[in-house]
Formats: C-alpha cells, structure tokens, sequence
C-alpha cells in the first residue's frame, strides 16, 4: 500500500497518476464508492491532457477487459472484476479484499477530512498486516500544495 500525499488536487494527481500507469503499459483499476467524486474522476480523465486520451470505461461496460482504466463504483462489482494487479483507491474507506491486489495506491490532499479518512485507512491497512508506505509528493509539483503530514 503507497500512499502520497501533499496533493493541492487529489482528483487530478490521481488522473495524472492514471496517465503515468498507461503509458507504462500498466492496466488500473479505480475504486470509489462515492457516485459524484467518480463521475468527477470520470470527467476529468477526457480533459486531463487535451492532446491525449486515458482509455477508461465503467467495470460493467462490455469494454472492460481491454481498457487501461477500469472504473469501479462498489464492492460487490470490485468483488467480480479482475484485479488487474494495481488499484488506485479513490474511496475514503479500505477496498474490500485489498489483499487481492499487487498495489493499491492511495493519494492523500491536504484537506483535512481527507487526511484524517487516509490516517484511518492506513491503520486498517496496517492491522490487516499489509505493508504500507508513505511518500510525500515533491512540493515543485505543479498539483502539489502544502500539507503537513498524513
């Protein structure tokens, strides 16, 4: 489990993040339960980069298998999909089974709610005996802002 926080932006980092994972040839699977922040996700990855496309469809969309980013929007529909080996967890709370995954990458922002629901989650992490690992992003980054700690 990585997490990197500092984000100004957690939304973008994690498009930014997505677009590094393609194009290093890497399949992704996004988690998040919140239907709005999703939709938002989902909407953010057609104008990230204008010049460039992040392949992306829905878990239950007949393209599923063959696009890069895979959208999934509960746990009963993370449950049946393929891991895909990584996971980028946009949810406040731990994917379910996170055991399943190569890696599950979490981005943390400065905002306060977001860091206390990231503190819990590495805690679940942890007493679930997973290896977890914190990175602060490089504040020259232009989505970074400033943040204390997660």
């Amino acid at each position: 489990m990585d997490f990197a926080y500092g984000a100004a932006h957690r939304l973008r980092m994690a498009c930014g993040t997505a677009a590094r994972h393609v194009g290093a040839g890497r399949r992704l699977l996004v988690y998040c339960t919140d239907e709005r922040r999703l939709r938002r996700f989902d909407a953010l990855l057609w104008e990230f980069e204008p010049a460039s496309f992040i392949p992306h469809v829905l878990a239950d969309d007949p393209l599923a298998d063959q696009a890069d980013v895979v959208l999934v929007a509960d746990a009963a529909t993370l449950n049946r999909t393929p891991p895909l080996g990584w996971l980028l967890n946009l949810d406040l709370e731990c994917p379910p089974d996170a055991g399943r995954f190569e890696r599950i990458l979490e981005i943390v922002s400065g905002h306060e709610a977001d860091i206390q629901a990231a503190r819990r989650r590495w805690a679940t992490y942890q007493q679930a005996g997973h290896d977890v690992r914190g990175h602060r992003l490089p504040s020259d980054h232009p989505a970074i802002g400033n943040h204390r700690g997660a």
